[in-house]
């Protein structure tokens, strides 16, 4: 039911995608996806969630194996491990954020569902500026806060969109962009070691 509401959800939009019309795409009675989700927006999170995590297992991204290697390496690694994921993350998920992007225009229930979104991934984001600044002074003395919000930023679902689908760029240029841009606005200017 998932994988056919993410057809009709990135090929027509939320608001054009019916209840009926993913029940009609999954092979199943309406019926049945009402019992299992209750409403549209529901499915909508769900699909969410799976696609951020790339499996159905309740485990938070901060509780993930990949953040804990992360947490655990010097700080450009740090960088290179966090940009690697998100741009992992990114290729699973951007669509589907797309569509919530767009949905938030037009739906109170979902702008919520952005405005939740972007608060979970400060998190995350200021999670890993926390760890940085523990190891290393940053970059012209921002403290972890600003450190976070350039994170959010470089990193944000709309920039790689607009790189990767919109310009053209490949993942990999993505990729070797926003670790530069990360370490270079984030990191000492001398560098730490490696």
């Amino acid at each position: 039911m998932l994988a056919a509401a993410r057809v009709l959800f990135v090929r027509q939009g939320y608001v054009a995608t019916t209840m009926q019309a993913i029940a009609k795409e999954a092979g199943v009675a309406v019926q049945t996806l009402y019992f299992t989700f209750a409403t549209k927006r529901a499915i909508l999170k769900e699909l969410l969630d799976v696609e951020v995590a790339g499996d159905n297992a309740p485990v938070a991204t901060l509780d993930r194996p990949w953040v804990a290697q992360a947490m655990a390496a010097p700080p450009v690694e740090q960088i290179r491990l966090l940009v690697t994921e998100t741009a992992e993350i990114l290729a699973r998920v951007g669509p589907i954020l797309e569509v919530v992007r767009s949905a938030a225009t037009v739906d109170p229930e979902i702008a919520e569902l952005w405005r939740i979104n972007i608060e979970q991934r400060h998190t995350v984001m200021a999670t890993f500026a926390g760890a940085l600044s523990a190891k290393t002074t940053l970059r012209n003395g921002i403290n972890a806060l600003r450190a976070a919000d350039i994170m959010l930023a470089v990193l944000a679902p709309e920039v790689y969109h607009l790189l990767v689908h919109e310009r053209g760029w490949s993942a990999e240029e993505w990729l070797s962009w926003a670790t530069d841009a990360l370490t270079g606005q984030v990191l000492p200017a001398t560098g730490p070691s490696t």
